[in-house]
């Protein structure tokens, strides 16, 4: 199987745990677009849910596809979310961001009872870090913020380079909040949580791509079959 057909599989598979009246995080990313599809399919043919998209491309696909949206002030609590990660490790410790809407994809992970990933066997990694960190920061002050976050990844025992997201015209690449993205290719992150508590105490970071404790069970599409990982 391909890559996509892999991915399908796996966004079919989370289609079938959305329940009547569930309230849903709908992710971002190329598997969370084959989920919003397959979900689609299913309230066409009568299911009734309301979703809280994260991104404004989520959104946009959701409301082509004609699946009813709410948001988190008028539904603060949701029971599922189904997104994509960038790596997941054996702990469903997560690195998210790739596609730019990590600070957005948190919040509902954060307001949801359960959040099920959905990938494909390729992003299960032994050790994070091999897909680069990224971290959202404000633009104001960016030399300062990115010096500030070199120095927090060494006291953590981690090292490399903080690169600054590009868009496709070649400036600097905007989150839909606004602001800026570094990636922190590291190779290998030892001590995630302490990582995450760092950079959670530089003024000038918005969210990292570190998501710990929020999932609670994956599900990976592999050659050999869909593997379930946690709480399904």
């Amino acid at each position: 199987m391909s890559a996509d057909d892999l991915k399908r599989a796996a966004a079919e598979r989370a289609a079938a745990l959305v329940a009547d009246g569930m309230r849903l995080g709908l992710g971002t990313g190329s598997t969370a677009a084959l989920f919003v599809a397959a979900l689609a399919e299913r309230v066409r043919g009568g299911l009734s849910v309301v979703g809280v998209p994260t991104s404004e491309a989520t959104r946009a696909q959701a409301e082509r596809e004609g699946i009813p949206l709410t948001t988190l002030d008028d539904t603060p609590e949701l029971d599922l979310t189904i997104d994509g990660a960038d790596e997941l490790d054996g702990g469903l410790r997560l690195i998210k961001g790739g596609g730019g809407a990590l600070l957005r994809e948190k919040i509902v992970a954060a307001a949801s009872r359960r959040m099920v990933v959905i990938a494909d066997g390729s992003k299960r990694v032994e050790r994070l870090g091999r897909f680069p960190l990224p971290i959202e920061v404000v633009p104001f002050g960016l030399g300062a913020t990115r010096r500030a976050i070199a120095a927090v990844v060494e006291r953590v025992g981690a090292r490399g380079d903080l690169c600054l997201r590009s868009a496709a015209n070649g400036g600097p690449f905007a989150t839909d909040g606004g602001h800026f993205i570094l990636d922190a290719h590291l190779g290998r992150i030892d001590a995630p949580e302490a990582l995450a508590a760092a950079l959670a105490t530089i003024p000038g970071v918005v969210e990292h791509g570190l998501f710990l404790g929020l999932a609670t069970g994956a599900i990976l599409a592999t050659d050999a079959g869909i593997i379930e990982i946690g709480d399904i």
